[in-house]
């Protein structure tokens, strides 16, 4: 009897201990993270944005005048450097989900960029790197494959240092504070708009000051200094490690959901119970990969249910743990359905990037020719009208949060004034008259070259302001205030917590996709649209037909945009049991992230 009493008081004692080990913990975790974290984290990604920006802006008249390429094989490389800088981040972000965590892949990717950014500054500096100078932009002499080897190196490192920074900085930025949904609906801010907020600062800055110097100063101090801003970004992000909430990785995605795959299809021919609650649930299997709340069955995609039908064949002896490649958890079922379900919106985004490409490289042409003076000493750098979609996403984006959602709140009685599926259609709609003013003032443009006689002098400034093409520019900003940002969140809130690196990196899979798809259309349209009168010439936009490439592109966003609304009309909100902090109490709140106007009773443990 002593003796049952003695392990009686010994096991009482063990979980007191597991206890008051746990609220330390909980405690320490308390004191991490904040918004004391941000300047660290956001930092880093302000800086390679910063660099990014000012490089990319002005690619097209490095590549042009300076290494003295044709603008269609120019248009090529900034389209292939862009896609291949956006398809990196799955890349990093298998790394940071899988083992390596968001802090250590963030520090990898920026060494390998500031070494790309190095490489990048010496190849501009050094003569002996870049062709003879070409000032009439006729006969020139193109960079030799050597001296663009070096520039594709210093691309590829740039590119792949973003792979590491891009998925991982917004995702280990919500990372250290509460994004559960009640919180979320209390805050009177929107996270992802100020991370947006600052990125477009840091555009700005991008485009004025650095584009600036490249043009009027020299390309090494205008590479230059965008390299030791994001060297001192690193070690500042360094600095602040002691403080940041670090998320413990919960093993490969991929390999999950390969695993779940490969169960339901040993299982195809089972008959799943008409009860889902027969289907196989371990929490404690799960723990690390649904810290905020467990995905609940859903009734969509029901053969992957087999996936989780037990049988006696498919635990382990002697311990009776699950072989994961013949048994998976309800909740890895649904992180499979959850990505399956996000992925036909998430492909809608492809083609809205593949059609304002254009601002890189046909805009900045067209601002070339056009008049540029603000004085008689001094004249806007082409690069440099991406200021105006800047300015109009850092005024748009403060009155989206403090004006346009409080009243949409009166009408749709939603706590966050629109669902991320609604905001993201208005921003295709918009990008859909953006690019009919491209066409519309590239009309403008042409006519009067052809009214002064300038069609055939390429080189020639056309009596025209460039200020025509602002209105493309403030129509493009408005369009990724509502779609770029909406379309971030939506990955983030509708993505297993598990996979949210991985969902970041979606959202720069579609912007590398729709550059390659630009690439595509570029191509294309260059090939097949003649050589007498092309669309798209090599040397003298003036006789061509670029209008004629803006119409094209409009149809395309015009049954894009038929497409989105047809996908987000069928979507269904990924089902979770959330778990909320409140009095020192697990709450399980089962909501949808989206309001979808279902919910499940709240449940106490």
């Amino acid at each position: 009897m002593e003796k049952v009493e003695l392990e009686e008081k010994m096991s009482e004692n063990k979980e007191e201990g597991k206890k008051q080990e746990g609220d330390v913990i909980k405690a320490k975790k308390k004191q991490l993270g904040g918004v004391r974290t941000m300047p660290f984290i956001l930092g880093n990604e302000v800086c390679d944005r910063f660099a990014a920006a000012g490089f990319h802006a002005n690619m097209i008249t490095y590549l042009t005048q300076v290494l003295n390429l044709p603008l269609v094989k120019a248009s090529n490389t900034i389209s292939n450097f862009s896609g291949t800088s956006s398809f990196t981040p799955l890349i990093g972000a298998l790394i940071a989900d899988s083992f390596a965590g968001r802090f250590w892949t963030i520090i990898g990717g920026s060494v390998i960029y500031v070494l790309g950014m190095v490489t990048i500054t010496v190849s501009a500096t050094l003569p002996q790197l870049r062709p003879p100078s070409c000032p009439t932009q006729e006969n020139c002499i193109e960079a030799s494959n050597q001296q663009l080897w070096v520039l594709y190196a210093a691309l590829l490192l740039t590119s792949l240092g973003t792979g590491g920074i891009r998925p991982c900085v917004v995702t280990f930025a919500a990372d250290q504070i509460d994004m559960s949904r009640a919180k979320t609906e209390s805050r009177g801010w929107n996270f992802f708009n100020w991370y947006y907020f600052c990125m477009g600062v840091a555009s700005l800055l991008a485009l004025t000051v650095v584009v600036y110097i490249q043009d009027n100063v020299s390309w090494s101090w205008g590479l230059g200094i965008p390299t030791i801003a994001m060297a001192l970004s690193l070690v500042a992000f360094i600095l602040g490690a002691p403080l940041y909430n670090r998320i413990k990785p919960g093993g490969s995605p991929f390999v999950r959901v390969v695993q779940v795959v490969v169960a339901a299809v040993r299982k195809r021919k089972a008959v799943a119970p008409d009860d889902p609650a027969a289907l196989y649930e371990n929490r404690r299997l799960d723990a690390d990969i649904s810290i905020n709340g467990r995905l609940i069955h859903s009734d969509q995609f029901k053969c992957l249910d087999r996936a989780a039908i037990v049988s006696e064949s498919d635990m382990k002896e002697p311990l009776n743990q699950p072989n994961l490649w013949r048994l998976a958890t309800v909740h890895r079922v649904e992180e499979l359905k959850t990505i399956i379900r996000l992925l036909p919106i998430w492909a809608s985004a492809i083609l809205l990037m593949a059609s304002s490409s254009h601002l890189h490289s046909f805009t900045i042409k067209q601002a070339q020719s056009m008049n540029r003076h603000l004085s008689p000493s001094f004249q806007i750098p082409p690069a440099t009208m991406s200021i105006f979609s800047t300015l109009t996403i850092l005024t748009a984006l403060p009155l989206y949060e403090r004006l346009f959602v409080p009243l949409a709140r009166r009408f749709t009685h939603n706590p966050i004034g629109i669902t991320c599926l609604q905001r993201m259609g208005i921003g295709f709609f918009i990008s859909i008259f953006a690019t009919i003013a491209s066409a519309l003032v590239e009309i403008r443009r042409k006519n009067v070259a052809k009214d002064y006689d300038l069609l055939d002098r390429p080189t020639a400034i056309i009596p025209i302001s460039v200020f025509w093409l602002v209105p493309q520019h403030v129509l493009h900003g408005l369009a990724e205030v509502f779609m770029a940002v909406g379309h971030l969140e939506f990955l983030y809130d509708q993505s297993p917590e598990s996979m949210r690196s991985t969902a970041a990196a979606l959202y720069w899979i579609a912007i590398a996709m729709g550059n390659y798809v630009s690439t595509l259309m570029v191509s294309l349209v260059h090939k097949y649209t003649g050589e007498r009168r092309n669309w798209l010439p090599d040397r003298n936009l003036n006789r061509g037909r670029l209008e004629n490439y803006y119409w094209l592109v409009t149809g395309v966003q015009v049954l894009n945009l038929i497409y989105y609304v047809i996908c987000a009309w069928f979507y269904k909100c990924k089902p979770l049991n959330e778990m909320i902090d409140e009095d020192d109490a697990n709450v399980e709140s089962g909501k949808p992230l989206l309001d979808d106007g279902k919910e499940v009773e709240l449940v106490t443990n």
